[in-house]
């Protein structure tokens, strides 16, 4: 192994440089080693195709706080979730019509200043369109490949991890209704047991009490440890003003973190500038008939069923 190889690594800044060795146990003189002994692990799986870039698999072991273990089965469980539900979460054509009139209606747009300046990114996400102009895998896909493209581009969401602002305001019944349990769970086991970035807080804003229902009837399929990050919160700002200060909202909510429409129209770059990076992702997945050992095993059998349709909105 060649300790002398210097990984193809964007450098943090100074202070996230230092968080990342306080509080993610990141030793930048062992970073070379780290990813050299992780890429020899993948390169000997002979069901995992994975990309080997040094700036993608760093992340994995930065999530990890640089368990070698737990960044094994991490990714290992991402590529593995990608080939089964490729409609969830494995985006390859940027340039899907319905894919590009998703992101434009301002769906799920990050913010440009982090929670107190120096924290996770901050991601707003709003349902504006009709309730039947997209599939639901496609909210799902298009969350998911933002926060994938951060891996690659974003330090504060690879350091400090992201918070999600879920706004219900325009959301109604008929939004709600075609999602089931299951899609949830799926994405649910994605984000914690696949994603290596660090998912901080889910805080739903301006839900009217149908909405509330809703979550309540998914939340107990949901692992405790995902439960508590789960804030659920009315109309009332002053509910969730104390988990994110209104400075750090959008300029539409009263803030001053960016106005959504620009944001919106600036991030439209990083879908071309990451065109290739996400044709490339047919190429890398799990076949299972390779796997050595135990298959590997989800907590759930996913699928279609459990629909809201019976649920009471009065």
């Amino acid at each position: 192994m060649d300790r002398q190889m210097k990984p193809q690594i964007k450098p943090l800044p100074e202070e996230l440089q230092k968080a990342a060795i306080e509080e993610l146990g990141e030793v930048p003189e062992r970073m070379a080693e780290d990813l050299q002994i992780f890429k020899q692990w993948i390169e000997q799986q002979p069901h995992l195709r994975a990309r080997m870039d040094d700036q993608f698999l760093i992340q994995f072991l930065r999530g990890c706080k640089y368990s070698l273990e737990k960044a094994k089965k991490k990714i290992d469980i991402f590529y593995a979730m990608k080939t089964k539900y490729p409609e969830y979460f494995n985006l390859t054509n940027v340039d899907d019509l319905l894919f590009r009139q998703l992101h434009s209606t301002e769906f799920f747009v990050p913010l440009p200043t982090p929670l107190n300046g120096q924290g996770p990114r901050i991601i707003v996400c709003r349902i504006l369109g009709g309730p039947d102009d997209y599939p639901p895998n496609y909210f799902f896909q298009y969350s998911i490949s933002i926060i994938e493209m951060m891996l690659m581009h974003d330090p504060y969401a690879c350091i400090y991890g992201i918070m999600l602002v879920y706004d219900f305001a325009k959301a109604t019944p008929s939004h709600l209704l075609p999602f089931t349990i299951n899609m949830f769970k799926q994405n649910a086991t994605f984000c914690e047991k696949a994603f290596p970035i660090r998912f901080k807080t889910f805080c739903m804003i301006n839900m009217a009490s149908y909405a509330q229902k809703f979550f309540n009837l998914i939340l107990p399929h949901m692992s405790e440890t995902l439960r508590k990050k789960i804030i659920l919160c009315g109309t009332n700002s002053t509910e969730w003003s104390k988990y994110l200060p209104m400075e750090y909202m959008p300029i539409d909510y009263g803030g001053k973190n960016g106005l959504l429409s620009e944001l919106c129209l600036e991030y439209g770059k990083f879908w071309d500038e990451y065109r290739e990076y996400f044709k490339d992702n047919a190429k890398y997945g799990t076949d299972e008939h390779l796997r050595l050992g135990e298959a590997l095993k989800f907590d759930a059998d996913f699928g279609a069923g459990g629909t809201f349709r019976k649920l009471n909105v009065d």
